[in-house]
């Protein structure tokens, strides 16, 4: 019997763990960016790993939450100087990076700024289980609060480079200076808060300049706000890309001499309808919430954590009801796949969901009650779909 043809071509039903597009990790990942860049630089330990980068003195990155490929590839008239420079992608081949599993904020940051997969670093998802209290702890707002070194112990690029000597800098909303995840993920050398961001874009500049070998770091989220309130292609969220583009293009023009600008995101972007048959509702299934403890992640990459003794059930129904819509894997298929990465570091290990469900289709594991706000969103990412996980690796160089 023939199987049924998809957007990604015939696949067996339920979706098998194998089929699942792994991030590029060690070669293609965000986690890999920074190492590459401080390896340019001279930073001891530091590893080039995506191979089709040239080493410049003054390396700057610009964080676009939100901004995945497909999008801005879709896009071309709201971001003309991006698109100018689409070929110009990872070393001029003209191709993504990936960003990681989940394709989330604080996963992603956490990638980015320790150059560390998600299974090292230990922020392996939107909400996570801490194995030493049994609650849920979201790991973008910190809550409940966990020291941060212990959550996450290794040190960032940026303290490593500021150790070697390099100018590191991070030029971010002044709102983000003290938060744990900046503490976790993006610490070292300066921060320096701006509001606007034409600001940030000037003062990144300065930055650049101000050392012999310089690395730093900006941000700018409005675009994943929008895309999450109206839509990816409300006209919400083509106004914030538009200003995005007039941001990078600011940047670019003010380059000192020997630099490269990166401009980047940590995720992209899908809509899902507001429907039963989109948006799956955890907390009126009886079939999927049985046996669950705790429900974690968001709703396209969800961990799920069994009542003990019922992990191995919990897995069967999951397959049985969401199989032919999700990658759904036990924690050890997920880790032995390599979904978060080549290594998994014993404290992290806990924290990843007996149950592991990453989306394939265009639909939601939504919790209304649990989560309102979240369940809400019209804009959603977080699982290995093309649409989440590419991300762009612009290059300007001076």
């Amino acid at each position: 019997m023939a199987q049924p043809e998809t957007a990604w071509g015939p696949h067996p039903e339920p979706l098998t763990v194998a089929s699942a597009p792994v991030p590029e990790y060690g070669s293609g990942s965000l986690a890999d960016l920074l190492p590459t860049l401080a390896a340019g630089l001279g930073v001891p330990d530091m590893s080039a790993a995506i191979t089709e980068l040239t080493p410049a003195d003054r390396n700057c990155v610009f964080l676009i939450d939100g901004l995945g490929w497909e999008q801005l590839k879709a896009h071309p008239e709201d971001a003309p100087f991006m698109t100018s420079l689409l070929a110009t992608s990872r070393g001029g081949t003209g191709r993504p990076l990936t960003a990681g599993y989940p394709a989330t904020t604080a996963t992603s940051l956490a990638s980015v700024g320790t150059g560390l997969p998600p299974g090292a670093h230990g922020l392996p998802g939107y909400t996570v289980r801490n194995p030493d209290t049994g609650e849920l702890m979201n790991q973008l707002r910190w809550q409940p609060w966990t020291q941060p070194g212990v959550w996450q112990p290794y040190p960032t690029v940026f303290q490593l480079a500021h150790a070697a000597g390099v100018h590191a800098a991070q030029v971010s909303s002044p709102t983000f200076q003290n938060t744990p995840l900046t503490r976790v993920a993006l610490s070292g050398g300066t921060f320096l808060g701006r509001l606007t961001g034409e600001d940030r874009m000037d003062l990144a500049a300065e930055q650049l300049a101000a050392g012999d070998r310089s690395l730093v770091y900006t941000y700018f989220a409005e675009v994943d706000g929008a895309g999450h309130r109206f839509g990816v292609d409300s006209d919400a969220w083509r106004g914030q890309l538009m200003y995005a583009d007039r941001l990078v293009q600011r940047l670019a023009e003010q380059l000192p001499p020997r630099s490269a600008l990166y401009v980047t995101a940590d995720h992209g972007m899908i809509d899902v309808p507001f429907d039963e048959q989109h948006r799956i509702d955890f907390d009126e299934d009886w079939e999927l919430s049985a046996g669950v403890a705790l429900l974690g992640g968001e709703g396209r990459a969800r961990h799920v954590y069994a009542v003990p003794g019922a992990a191995n059930d919990v897995l069967t129904c999951w397959r049985e009801v969401l199989g032919e819509q999700f990658w759904v894997a036990s924690r050890d298929e997920a880790i032995a796949a390599g979904w978060f990465g080549p290594q998994i570091d014993e404290r992290v290990y806990g924290r990843i969901g007996d149950v592991v469900a990453a989306a394939r289709d265009d639909v939601l594991l939504i919790a209304s009650e649990r989560e309102p706000k979240e369940s809400a969103m019209v804009g959603n990412h977080g699982s290995m779909t093309p649409a989440e996980q590419l991300v762009p690796l612009l290059e300007v160089r001076s």
